[in-house]
């Protein structure tokens, strides 16, 4: 058994002190992969379209609708609800896509932890 003026005596076992600052350094480390995913999934952007490429729709990795655009041949004024439908349909796929860039990207570095039962 040893003896240090700063831990007291120890059994060449790590005390609970330099467990906890281990585990502390490790969620900083993930935190800070974690806040690099999310920036490079930001800064992505994703596009779908729909109704054989007449409605196009883009959006960043924040989900923010970027453009939407129309082929003329999509609008037809007696069935303006297929439009509308269209659009909500590439805009949907487009943020599909980010969220699931980002879940994939979590999970990277995550490990596919679970992170909701810790509130995050």
């Amino acid at each position: 058994m040893g003896y240090s003026a700063r831990r007291g005596f120890t059994n060449g076992k790590v005390s609970g002190a330099q467990r906890q600052a281990e585990i502390q350094a490790k969620i900083n480390e993930m935190q800070a992969q974690m806040a690099a995913t999310q920036a490079a999934v930001e800064a992505q952007e994703f596009t779908a379209s729909v109704g054989g490429g007449v409605v196009e729709a883009r959006v960043n990795g924040k989900k923010e609708v970027l453009s939407v655009t129309i082929k003329p041949e999509a609008v037809d004024p007696e069935d303006v609800e297929m439009l509308q439908d269209l659009v909500v349909s590439a805009v949907n796929e487009a943020l599909r896509q980010a969220g699931e860039a980002m879940d994939k990207g979590m999970d990277g570095v995550t490990g596919g932890l679970d992170l909701g039962a810790f509130g995050l």
